[in-house]
């Protein structure tokens, strides 16, 4: 029996996991923004984008709003993009192809 390639334990985590994907697709968000899109409470985001940033896997910067408050704005690490992309083709390759699908679809949808 072969072996499950194993999920980055870190990246394996609803939250994180939507963290590296919205900052893979824009570049780089503010906290406000990711509180926004990841509908997350300030603590529960915060412990989460803590947990990337002592890993590695995100940099943060502080830089003046439009309103002169200062604001957090966070981007993936090249080893932070590597893992993201690493996580994804793992996740990929444990999940059924598309004619695999089809057919566990069609055994489910079958009259008993």
């Amino acid at each position: 029996m072969a072996l499950l390639p194993a999920l980055d334990p870190l990246l394996h985590q609803p939250v994180r996991t939507q963290i590296a994907a919205y900052l893979a697709g824009r570049g780089e968000a503010t906290f406000a923004e990711l509180k926004r899109a990841l509908a997350a409470t300030d603590g529960n985001l915060d412990a989460h984008l803590s947990k990337l940033v002592d890993a590695g896997y995100l940099e943060s910067r502080k830089e003046a709003s439009a309103a002169g408050r200062p604001q957090t704005v966070y981007s993936l690490t090249d080893i932070g993009r590597s893992a993201f992309s690493t996580y994804v083709t793992t996740l990929s390759a444990l999940l059924p192809s598309k004619t695999e699908t089809n057919e566990l679809l069609k055994v489910a949808a079958a009259p008993r």
